[in-house]
C-alpha cells in the first residue's frame, strides 16, 4: 500500500489539476485555441465508455501487432546475441553496425517498409521488430559478456564442454539482463505499432488516433492514448511477473 500510495495521490492530483484547468478554460487561453479541444479527464473517461467497442476492436489490433512484433524481435535478438557472443569474429564486425543502425530515424524507414511490403500487417511488424530488436540484443549479449571467467574455468576443470558451459553458467548469467531488455522492448514496441499504423493501416489504434484527430474529436484521442499505455503497462508488468518466476536468484 505505501509503495503505490506516492505514485497514486501524483496522479490524482495531476487529474484534478487538469480538470481544473480544462474546465475553467485555463489550458485553452494558455494555448490559444477553442476549449473543445482541450477534453478534461471527465471527458476522456466519457469517451472510453461511449466508444468502448470501437476501441477495443482497434485495440485487439494493435495487441495483436505489439505481440507479433515483439516476439520476432525477441528470437532474433536473442540469437543474434549468441551468435555475437560465441564468435568473437562476428562481433567485431557487427556489433558497430548494430549500435550504428539506431541512428537511423524509424519514421524514416517506416514509409519504405510500406512501400516494399504494402499496407498490410508485414510492415507494422517489421517496425516493431525494429525498434525491440537494439535492446534486446545489446542487453543479452551484456549479460552473456558479464560472466564470471572464474566460473568458466571451474566448468572447464570439471571437464565441461561449451554447450554445458554456455546452458548452466552463461545462459543463467544472461536472464536477468535479457528480461531487462525484453521489458525496455515491450514498453516501445506501443510506440512502433502507432508509427506503422500511421504511415498505412485501415484499423488499430494508430489510425483511430489519425481519423479523430482528422476530425477535432480529442476526447477520443486521449481515450485511444490511455488504452495503447495501459497495454504496454499489462505487457510490462506481465515480463515482469515471468522474470519474478524464472530469474529467482536475482
Amino acid at each position: 500500500m505505501r509503495r503505490w500510495l506516492g505514485p497514486a495521490l501524483v496522479v490524482l492530483a495531476l487529474l484534478g489539476a487538469w480538470e481544473a484547468a480544462a474546465r475553467w478554460d485555463v489550458l485553452a487561453d494558455a494555448l490559444s485555441i477553442e476549449p473543445f479541444l482541450v477534453p478534461a479527464p471527465s471527458e476522456v473517461a466519457e469517451a472510453l465508455w461511449e466508444d468502448r467497442d470501437l476501441l477495443a476492436e482497434n485495440s485487439w489490433v494493435t495487441l495483436q501487432e505489439i505481440l507479433l512484433g515483439f516476439l520476432c524481435a525477441l528470437v532474433a535478438g536473442i540469437g543474434f546475441a549468441v551468435a555475437l557472443h560465441l564468435s568473437p569474429t562476428l562481433r567485431r564486425a557487427f556489433y558497430p553496425l548494430l549500435v550504428a543502425s539506431q541512428t537511423v530515424p524509424i519514421i524514416v524507414v517506416a514509409p519504405i517498409l510500406v512501400v516494399w511490403f504494402g499496407f498490410g500487417i508485414g510492415p507494422k511488424l517489421a517496425i516493431i521488430a525494429l525498434i525491440c530488436f537494439f535492446p534486446i540484443t545489446v542487453n543479452s549479449l551484456d549479460g552473456l559478456r558479464s560472466v564470471d571467467p572464474d566460473a568458466v574455468k571451474m566448468m572447464r576443470t570439471l571437464d565441461a564442454d561449451r554447450w554445458q558451459i554456455f546452458r548452466r553458467v552463461e545462459a543463467p548469467t544472461a536472464l536477468p539482463h535479457a528480461f531487462s531488455g525484453a521489458k525496455v522492448a515491450v514498453a516501445v514496441a506501443v510506440i512502433g505499432a502507432v508509427f506503422g499504423e500511421w504511415v498505412g493501416s485501415s484499423e488499430g489504434l494508430g489510425h483511430l488516433i489519425l481519423v479523430s484527430n482528422n476530425s477535432l474529436q480529442t476526447a477520443r484521442i486521449f481515450a485511444a492514448v490511455a488504452v495503447l499505455s495501459s497495454i504496454a503497462i499489462c505487457l510490462f508488468a506481465a515480463l515482469a511477473l515471468l522474470e519474478r518466476r524464472f530469474v529467482r536468484w536475482r
